[in-house]
């Protein structure tokens, strides 16, 4: 015969408490089972008979009568698992930011999700929910050039003037040239895009040659004009000047906006400009070529007809160049819109220069 169970009775008041909990719409799932366990042992039932009500198993119900008998009521509440805490206190939180702003790991030049858990003893979910609270970003990397130009404040104005307020009668046309542009060819036949299988090529590559462009961005239209050279030296630029000069109507001045290149700047080029005095130059500062409006449409030229493509001699490249050229006069061109005043750019470099102050004073 089985041996009888153990009497179980509850502590006074108890019962009430566990009938209440019950009434609570709130009420976990897994405190109510437990209630109802008890209840059912206080009624006198087997625990064979309640694991038959209730479809839990045995060892379970022997598990919270236990835990009651030892603890009461709050043994019914589930124990503190190992492992990182499931909320982060302020001294954990400042000690994650604190690591991720001013500490390197050994290890790695920067932080990532499983190292800043393992040093701060946490969860990666944990780390991802604080870094995402202050908008830290250990991952990714910008670079950055601090123009030194000594003119540099009425240089952003006189360029941000004229995308802000061009001119009446007149052309704005940011001009530039990329030059050495590389004929890659990959040393075996690309293997093509397919369901489940992304577009893969050779690491490795064969150069045919290079070849330099020559562009003039028309800020009101977004219309590129295009002369590809073989050599990048003043004579090329002259020439593309007097390609402007030929292809713009006459009675209309041209505002030229040009970074600081020794090439623009000759004698020849100058005793050209005195005999065109409709051309105006504008130059932008130093080491601030960002703010030449066509440095975006040649991103979009090398991102789109270069970086994916093979070119088995320069030939195949200037017609790669001009086709994307002609497209782009179709199909994509748009007016260009600025939308920074010159005095928030301004604002902005000297509040990076004041950074840079501060961090070699720390240092």
């Amino acid at each position: 015969m089985a041996r009888p169970a153990a009497p179980f009775l509850l502590n006074p008041g108890d019962a009430d408490k566990l009938q209440g909990w019950l009434r609570m719409g709130s009420l976990p799932q897994s405190i109510g089972q437990r209630a109802r366990i008890l209840l059912l042992l206080a009624n006198g039932l087997t625990p064979k008979e309640i694991s038959e009500q209730l479809h839990v198993s045995a060892p379970v119900i022997f598990k919270w009568r236990k835990r009651y008998q030892e603890a009461g009521l709050e043994g019914l509440s589930d124990l503190r698992r190992s492992g990182a805490p499931r909320k982060l206190d302020e001294a954990k939180i400042k000690e994650i930011l604190t690591l991720t702003t001013q500490r390197v790991p050994r290890e790695a030049t920067h932080w990532s999700l499983r190292l800043m858990a393992r040093y701060a003893g946490v969860s990666l979910w944990q780390v991802a929910q604080v870094w995402a609270a202050a908008d830290l970003k250990p991952h990714r990397l910008k670079t950055f050039k601090i123009s030194n130009d000594p003119h540099f404040a009425d240089k952003v104005v006189d360029v941000v003037g004229l995308y802000l307020n061009p001119p009446d009668n007149a052309l704005v046309l940011s001009v530039d040239e990329k030059t050495q542009i590389q004929a890659l060819d990959r040393t075996q036949p690309m293997l093509p895009l397919k369901p489940g299988q992304i577009e893969r090529r050779t690491h490795d590559y064969r150069r045919h040659g290079t070849a330099s462009l020559y562009a003039a961005f028309d800020i009101l239209t977004g219309k590129v004009m295009g002369r590809i050279t073989q050599r990048h030296r003043a004579r090329e630029f002259l020439e593309f000047l007097r390609q402007i000069d030929r292809s713009t109507p006459i009675e209309l001045d041209l505002h030229v906006i040009l970074d600081n290149s020794s090439t623009h700047k000759t004698a020849a080029v100058r005793e050209w400009l005195e005999k065109h005095p409709r051309f105006k130059l504008h130059f932008t500062p130093t080491s601030a070529s960002w703010l030449n409006a066509v440095e975006g449409w040649f991103a979009q030229l090398e991102r789109r007809a270069l970086y994916r493509d093979t070119f088995s001699s320069v030939a195949d490249l200037r017609a790669a160049i001009r086709r994307f050229i002609e497209a782009h006069n179709e199909h994509s061109a748009k007016p260009f819109r600025w939308n920074k005043t010159a005095e928030s750019i301004i604002g902005s470099v000297h509040r990076a220069k004041l950074a840079v102050i501060r961090n070699e004073l720390l240092d």
